[in-house]
């Protein structure tokens, strides 16, 4: 792992450190990383959700499809 050293203004500091304190991260270098991750993580949906949205079509949306779709995701989440 490398080291990055960032410099914040008072007032960035102040809140960082802040945030830090109420939720309970335990320190301002893991409060970056996940911050990093999160904005990685939103990039990686926006990248999926803009190519689906210039996909073709390949299936209707109907009730049918979405109850498909329900079951799947219940599926998966007790694997």
């Amino acid at each position: 792992m490398s080291t990055m050293n960032i410099s914040l203004p008072d007032a960035l500091k102040e809140f960082v450190d802040n945030q830090v304190g109420s939720l309970g991260y335990s320190s301002s270098g893991e409060y970056m990383r996940e911050l990093i991750r999160r904005e990685r993580d939103r990039q990686h949906l926006r990248g999926l959700l803009l190519e689906g949205a210039a996909s073709p079509q390949s299936a209707t949306a109907d009730s049918g499809y979405f109850d498909e779709l329900r079951n799947r995701v219940h599926a998966a989440s007790h694997r």
